[in-house]
């Protein structure tokens, strides 16, 4: 399926940030608008794909929470959901490439579809390590669902079936991601000031 950069239109360059972050956050990267109209069209689209077979789908916390709500509610079948929470950052802006699952699956994979819903996908390490953890719980398929891939970060090959949108390099919070738990409860994605994280 076709990929959507960040067009002019999403930027909304007249949105500006709230005042209770503007020390952190510099331009919005994605628009309430275009993220809510592009998580439709997801919606949509895994209806279609998998009509007769509802996925299970599976949000890695916390990032994917907002997410996770928003798909889920635009998915036109009788899915079910369950969450699981796996570390790599810490308080970094960069994936250490160290995994290490926090929370496990409630729900057994066995012969199920399987739906990973992502917020980010950079390095794609964790997603990665994730896929082949998820794989040995015999699942019927998994796929996975990233609202972001950043261009140009991923050091493990995906095979990723549904995409939100394609960023360039950066940091950014909003939309249920943070930074040192910070920031998640922004509606739009935006950028992080350059040097914010060394003053946290």
């Amino acid at each position: 399926m076709p990929t959507p950069n960040i067009k002019r239109e999403d930027l909304a360059t007249n949105l500006l940030p709230p005042t209770w972050a503007s020390h952190a956050i510099s331009e919005v990267v994605i628009s309430p608008k275009a993220l809510h109209e592009r998580v439709k069209e997801l919606g949509n689209l895994i209806t279609e794909d998998y009509r007769g077979r509802p996925p299970l789908l599976i949000g890695v916390l916390k990032g994917a929470s907002s997410f996770m709500t928003d798909l889920s509610q635009s998915i036109h079948l009788t899915v079910e959901i369950d969450y699981m929470a796996v570390a790599s950052y810490g308080t970094a802006t960069k994936s250490s490439g160290i995994v290490r699952i926090v929370k496990d699956l409630d729900l057994d994979l066995t012969d199920r579809h399987v739906l990973v819903v992502e917020d980010i996908v950079d390095s794609g390490l964790t997603l990665s390590y994730l896929n082949r953890y998820l794989k040995t719980r015999k699942p019927a398929s998994v796929e996975v669902c990233a609202l972001l891939v950043k261009e140009g970060q991923q050091r493990a090959k995906l095979d990723l079936k549904y995409i939100g949108f394609t960023i360039p390099e950066g940091f950014v919070v909003g939309y249920g991601l943070d930074i040192n738990e910070k920031f998640r409860n922004l509606d739009g994605i935006w950028r992080l000031k350059i040097g914010y994280e060394s003053k946290i």
